[in-house]
């Protein structure tokens, strides 16, 4: 994973953080054949580079990390259901030539289909169900981007956590405490946004699988001064993984599992 750290340092700019010195960072694939991927994400809209040893697909302020290795299973299942991209146009989409399963009921959400049959969830400029309310009433600039048009091509909208029933509010109020998120509703789910995505929970009978060893094994987020970040969550009685660590070339990580089964990567944010 060092590499991975450098390239988020070196090569790469992510949102602006949030006081908490928070935002969205990358989603991490073991997939079969890169190559494949590679080409799906960039007809999506990404642009696909090298950064060391890593295969990585550039999106606007995150990346796609792609590794070649097996998974037990896709995202439906574990605890991280899927992810969610906005794109201007879902008929650009099948242009692309991707096939796009829309939803009858709502119009403008569609799910296209990875190499290897990883749902991603696309909503375009008619959807209406994206707007993102705080809970205290009060608007943020960041968060009001939900509310808005997509200008950009394409921009990471959002992370779908299915959790056992009734634990929506606490993960909402875990992730809100711990990244200094800005708890609300995104129509009808409880969520937080940080700067890059938006996290929505929804509650499930069944039990999920912990994200690690799945095909999108694990979550990052960059962090400005990470390991003042570190100190202040391990005061607080967060266990890591793996705790901060800083590697001889300067590049810094850690590790956490949140507590119902996701894997998240923190990295040290890039300076502008």
């Amino acid at each position: 994973m060092r590499l991975l750290a450098i390239a988020l340092v070196l090569s790469f700019q992510v949102s602006v953080a949030n006081p908490a010195g928070v935002a969205m960072g990358h989603l991490h694939y073991h997939v079969q054949d890169v190559e494949a991927h590679k080409r799906f994400w960039a007809a999506l809209g990404g642009v696909p580079t090298k950064l060391g040893a890593l295969d990585v697909v550039r999106f606007p302020e995150m990346m796609v990390v792609l590794s070649k290795g097996t998974s037990s299973g896709g995202t439906e299942g574990s605890v991280l259901n899927h992810v969610a991209f906005r794109v201007q146009s879902l008929a650009e989409i099948e242009r692309a030539g991707f096939k796009v399963e829309r939803l009858e009921q709502f119009t403008g959400i569609g799910s296209i289909r990875t190499p290897e049959g990883e749902r991603i969830e696309l909503f375009d400029n008619t959807a209406t169900n994206l707007t993102f309310t705080t809970d205290s009433g009060q608007a943020d600039d960041g968060a009001a981007r939900h509310n808005r048009p997509l200008q950009a091509p394409i921009a990471f909208h959002h992370i779908h956590l299915y959790l056992p029933e009734g634990a929506e509010a606490s993960a909402k109020a875990w992730y809100a405490e711990t990244f200094g998120g800005i708890p609300g509703k995104r129509w009808n789910y409880q969520a937080v946004d940080l700067p890059g995505v938006n996290l929505n929970f929804s509650g499930s009978r069944s039990v999920q699988a912990p994200t690690r060893g799945r095909m999108l094994d694990h979550i990052g987020f960059a962090i400005s001064d990470l390991e003042t970040f570190c100190r202040r969550l391990e005061s607080r009685g967060l266990k890591f993984d793996a705790p901060f660590s800083k590697s001889t070339d300067g590049a810094a990580s850690a590790w956490l599992t949140d507590p119902w089964g996701t894997s998240i990567e923190l990295t040290e944010q890039p300076t502008r």
